[in-house]
């Protein structure tokens, strides 16, 4: 979601209570319509990053400063004359708009003191950053707007500043609920479309939650609503707009399956259910940064993984056309017995073949059946021995040659399905790093060139680690990597061993350190195994365990491939809802 006013005013009040009366000590450029302003304030140095870009429009205190270009972009220079040395005055929100002003004073040339106004505009595509006289004549600003590209309203130097389309919009902080009733009662459109269209800085997400506060349906009209529920509306319209002007809002984020879904300065009762998770936020930065942050770590995964899926997926299909066809030259060697049995037959009766036979006629002595044997009728019935002879030979050997290659492009293809899965359960950059170098390890990718000197080192993910609710240890390989590291590196002989059966998945390795496990414990490591695995989506899922003593490697075999001949069984629910994650 963008900023709406709301969140806006919950900025403005951060900003007024951290940086009011702060001095500027430096401005940045960093990007082509992004600013940050460095301000001493309280002993405290403080960040002030701003975006006017028209997909991420966005104003917080970042956590951490930015570089500054070789060459300062001409606004930027022109602002460092400016503001840079003066005091931030005030921070403040023309009513509930997404506009937020910061008033500085500074002295001039001359030395005179004067006011200035940089004012910060989140309004999508029509973002911008200006540079204003105390007076509203516009100095300069990040983005120029000439009539040719904007005829509601130019930005450029000595035009005057306004926000354009107030009139169309009534101020919420001033409404009260006869307002209300006659603002809503004057609109067609369904509640949610009422509420954004009518009213200044309310965003869809805020116009669904008044709804649902007030338990209505948000596609239906106002003006047909039972008078019971225009009040409720109006209430929980009103409730909100009065914790706007007292200042009192709550940070949170909203998460859908641990992506973040929306964010804003109210309470989310609507997401309070399903798959949807809340998050508290100590300000309002916090929120912004955690949100976009998170956003971005996301967007960056799902890239990635996205890039990395396709090569494997690319790399399997490929392995199943190469394994089809080994199997279908496989099975053609199948009849390879019959050009033996035949060679012999003519070998034994050949005496009686006339000269110029196209086919034999004779009794198989292995079975006891009559057979008819195909001939060559240019050449004798010892030639036609020997050329069924040496074609038993030539599919002797090819069948001799396809077996073992047939077995590797199997284990390629359980590796490369075991890579998949594991691509669906990784949740970092470096459970990523990990799947692509074993695809480059294996031929499957091509490698990088040498890492230079000094540059930094891809980080190595580890395996998950579990406490059981009986105080076992309870690890877990998210990919063939990890997996040959729990199984064999930090499990003992006696430690128990979980796997879901015929399908790819994660080792779970429960360490027992000497100790007989409860049943509890089988089943939380059997829903582990369960959960992490191909099969996490079905209702239930049959895993093996057994001790580690019992698995084996095969000469060669892949990382996390094993076998083993003494298991047992269970039925395990994908859920470890109940289970939490060591850090």
């Amino acid at each position: 979601m963008a900023f709406d006013g709301i969140t806006t005013a919950g900025i403005v009040r951060e900003l007024s209570d951290t940086i009011t009366g702060g001095g500027i000590s430096r401005v940045i450029q960093s990007e082509r319509d992004e600013l940050l302003i460095v301000i001493k304030n309280s002993r405290k140095q403080h960040y002030l990053l701003m975006s006017a870009n028209a997909s991420l429009p966005l104003i917080y205190l970042s956590d951490s400063k930015k570089e500054a270009p070789l060459t300062a972009p001409g606004f930027c220079m022109l602002l460092r004359k400016h503001i840079q040395g003066g005091q931030i005055l005030s921070v403040t929100q023309p009513s509930l708009e997404r506009v937020v002003v910061l008033t500085i004073l500074h002295r001039d040339e001359l030395g005179d003191i004067k006011e200035k106004k940089l004012i910060i505009e989140l309004m999508g595509k029509h973002s911008n950053i200006i540079f204003t006289d105390e007076e509203d004549t516009i100095i300069d600003s990040i983005k120029r707007v000439p009539s040719s590209v904007s005829s509601v309203r130019e930005v450029l130097p000595g035009r005057k500043w306004f926000i354009p389309g107030t009139d169309e919009k009534t101020d919420p902080l001033t409404a009260g609920p006869e307002t209300f009733d006659r603002v809503m009662g004057a609109s067609s459109k369904d509640v949610v479309h009422a509420l954004y269209n009518s009213f200044t800085g309310i965003s869809p997400a805020a116009a669904e939650e008044f709804a649902y506060r007030a338990g209505i349906d948000p596609r239906c009209g106002y003006p047909g609503l039972p008078a019971e529920d225009k009040r409720r509306l109006a209430d929980a319209f009103l409730l909100c707009m009065d914790d706007v002007r007292r200042g009192s809002f709550f940070p949170n984020i909203v998460l859908e399956n641990g992506v973040p879904a929306e964010f804003g300065c109210h309470p989310f009762r609507m997401y309070s259910h399903g798959s949807f998770e809340v998050r508290t936020c100590g300000s309002v930065s916090e929120m912004i940064r955690e949100y976009y942050g998170t956003k971005e770590r996301v967007t960056r995964m799902r890239q990635k993984s996205s890039d990395l899926r396709h090569l494997a997926q690319t790399a399997l299909d490929r392995t199943n056309k190469k394994f089809l066809l080994q199997e279908k030259q496989l099975k053609s060697t199948e009849k390879r017995d019959t050009s033996r049995i035949y060679g012999e037959m003519l070998n034994t009766y050949g005496y009686s073949i006339e000269a110029g036979a196209d086919r034999f006629t004779c009794e198989n002595y292995y079975t006891g059946e009559e057979i008819t044997i195909p001939l060559d009728p240019t050449m004798t019935a010892s030639e036609n021995a020997q050329r069924y002879f040496a074609r038993y030979n030539k599919l002797k050997r090819t069948a001799e040659a396809l077996l073992p290659m047939l077995e590797e492009t199997r284990s390629d293809r359980e590796q490369l399905e075991a890579v998949l899965t594991a691509i669906d359960l990784a949740e970092s950059e470096a459970d990523l790093a990990d799947i692509r170098r074993e695809l480059q390890d294996f031929g499957f990718a091509q490698k990088k060139s040498a890492v230079k000197k000094g540059a930094k080192r891809e980080e190595k993910s580890k395996p998950y680690s579990y406490t059981s609710s009986d105080g076992f240890l309870m690890y877990v390989g998210r990919n063939n990597y990890q997996n040959e590291e729990v199984t064999f590196r930090i499990a003992g002989n006696n430690d128990w061993w979980f796997h879901a059966k015929g399908v790819t998945g994660s080792h779970v390795i429960v360490r027992t350190e000497g100790r007989e496990l409860p049943d509890r414990t089988f089943e939380e490591a059997g829903a582990l195994a369960a959960y992490y695995s191909s099969a996490r989506k079905a209702p239930k899922v049959e895993v093996d365990y057994t001790r580690r003593k019992e698995l084996r490697k095969t000469n060669g075999g892949k990382p996390g491939f094993v076998i083993y001949h003494t298991n047992y069984s269970l039925m395990a629910v994908p859920d470890i809802s109940k289970l939490r994650r060591n850090s």
